[in-house]
């Protein structure tokens, strides 16, 4: 551990925490709301332009943190965003000295002999490491599509600069799972833990090269996505070398509208890239930072299936596969109901989903969070994010006096596994509100939840009919086998001893095959309901024919009994 840099940033953190404690804590409680609220932009600034120069200054993790806040425009004030918005550009850059040192530690050869060109000027620097334009030498797996590369490098001693930050990190958290608000909904350390697996996860390039070829496989099909190749024999654990596919950078709004591109198509586009990757795929690309995602314009006769008409073609690519998340599947279970309740406005279904999840606490009001849904529903469905940042806050406040117990309450928590799922998310959220004021979620989600309902409901049509089949097995088993038992009274294998005992068996006999009957009868209802739901309207049709035949013989032989 570096233990200047450790206290440096926990110094950071406790001053951040103390002003906030005061300001939006304490004064408040002397009736000092308003003082405080006036103040509030002007603190806010403050705040993220100091931390903004701690990150550039330090690197390491607290550059990942700050490039995930600068995301999130749409739920931050743009005080913070926008001054944490440089982090996405402004890392510096490691000396090429020691890049080139790293190189030839990990290949155990001179650069010059590696690579037939290795330009010294940093393509991009990130947090973990820094991307250089390179050429292959002849015959090292060189072609037209793969002799120009980028080759993305591990900053030098990045593991102890990791160690240090996290355990920084571990402290401020343990002060947050002291504050009860915040410990009664998420679990602090075992977020940590859960960013610490991940983050040394993103540090292996053999690993990252994996995930990118689980995620080119995934789009294999899909012409509008591309993904660089990498170049296996010019990869280490600390090297990774990647076809050069890089473009127009997605925060570029200006180059993309010259090079003819509509900016809310490419809002569109990505977010159902990701509407696949976590509701299908299970595994999705966990840093959608700007820096991680380009728009390749092509040529005319470059156009690709599925382009519209008239417009020019282009490819959304993703790069940086160090960060990837995977869905279990029970999450994926609980976020297609989640997804499904949203979609088609069913406020019921959505807590459901909520429970599926784990998101809510065990103190919670289904019923008021049920409630609160269908009035969110009513209020904001279909509105785009220019609409939705210009409500009536007139508006705001009458939903919250309504709701104000569940919202004084906020009975949700954060699962552990939800940390870079929501991350992804919220960065996700952000870029499609960056390239498209007018963005409208709603279009997007009620198409692919109907489109999951068709799913399961073609899922559900096998399940029934297999249970149908089940059932049919053992209404029909149940006639042979009363038949047997007859069979054996009419042998005289049962031995019947006096008349009345006879008459009884009679009447028993009769019950029997009326019970027989009536549960033929149900059967055949239940699976005319069933075929029906699912849309098979002809196999409904006959099931209830066969279901009013028994009914009729059931109610002849109850009359012939009387």
């Amino acid at each position: 551990m570096i233990r200047h840099r450790y206290r440096r940033i926990v110094n950071f953190f406790a001053r951040l925490l103390i002003g906030f404690a005061f300001w939006d804590l304490f004064l408040p409680r002397l009736g000092l709301r308003t003082w405080a609220r006036r103040t509030r932009s002007q603190r806010l600034q403050r705040a993220a332009a100091a931390y903004r120069a701690l990150a550039v200054q330090m690197g390491g993790v607290l550059i990942k943190v700050g490039q995930f806040l600068s995301a999130r425009v749409d739920v931050l004030p743009r005080e913070v965003t926008d001054e944490l918005a440089g982090l996405q550009d402004e890392v510096p850059p490691e000396r090429f000295e020691d890049i080139r040192r790293v190189v030839e530690a990990e290949f155990g050869q001179p650069l010059a002999q590696k690579f037939a060109n290795f330009d010294p000027e940093p393509l991009a620097a990130a947090s973990l490491g820094q991307v250089h334009r390179a050429a292959l030498p002849d015959g090292a797996d060189a072609s037209p599509e793969t002799h120009s590369v980028v080759v993305k490098v591990q900053r030098p001693d990045i593991e102890l600069l990791i160690a240090t930050d996290l355990a920084a990190l571990d402290t401020v958290g343990g002060w947050l799972q002291r504050y009860r608000p915040i410990s009664r909904r998420a679990d602090v350390p075992a977020l940590l833990q859960e960013f610490t697996k991940v983050l040394y996860e993103e540090i292996d390039y053999e690993a990252e090269g994996r995930n990118a070829e689980t995620f080119a496989a995934n789009f294999k099909d899909d012409p509008k996505v591309r993904v660089p190749g990498v170049i296996w024999s010019h990869t280490s654990k600390r090297v990774l070398t990647l076809q050069n596919v890089l473009g127009i950078k997605i925060t570029d709004y200006e180059a993309i509208t010259v090079a003819g591109i509509d900016r809310a198509e490419v809002a569109s586009r990505l977010l159902d890239t990701y509407l696949q990757q976590i509701f299908e795929d299970g595994f999705f690309h966990a840093d959608p930072h700007p820096g991680n995602l380009f728009v390749q314009p092509l040529e005319p006769a470059q156009a690709v299936d599925g382009q519209p008409a008239g417009k020019r073609p282009w490819q959304l690519t993703f790069v940086d596969f160090g960060m990837v998340g995977r869905v279990p599947p029970h999450t994926k279970d609980g976020l297609r109901e989640l997804l499904i309740g949203v979609g088609t406005q069913d406020a019921a279904r959505v807590v459901r989903a909520y429970q599926t999840l784990g998101v809510l606490l065990p103190s919670a009001d289904l019923a008021l969070i049920e409630k609160a849904g269908s009035r969110v529903f009513e209020r904001f469905w279909g509105k785009n994010m220019t609409e939705l940042t210009h409500i009536d806050p007139a508006e705001i406040r009458q939903f919250t006096r309504e709701f104000r117990e569940l919202i004084f309450s906020l009975p949700f928590q954060v699962p552990q596994d939800f940390i870079f799922l929501a991350r992804a998310v919220g960065i996700l959220s952000g870029m499609c509100t960056g390239l498209d004021r007018n963005f409208n979620v709603w279009e997007h989600l009620e198409p692919y939840a109907r489109k999951l309902m068709a799913e399961e409901a073609q899922a559900n049509r096998e399940f029934w009919f297999e249970e149908i089949k089940n059932l049919a097995r053992a209404v029909l088993a149940g006639p042979l086998k009363l038949e047997a038992a007859l069979g054996k009274l009419e042998r005289g294998e049962i031995a019947v001893r006096t008349p009345e005992v006879a008459r009884q068996t009679e009447r028993l006999e009769g019950a029997l095959r009326q019970v027989a009957a009536s549960v033929i009868f149900a059967a055949l209802l239940l699976g005319s309901v069933l075929l029906y739901t699912a849309g098979e309207a002809t196999f409904a049709a006959a099931l209830l024919g066969g279901a009013g035949l028994s009914l009729l013989w059931l109610l002849l032989a109850g009359r012939r009994r009387s």
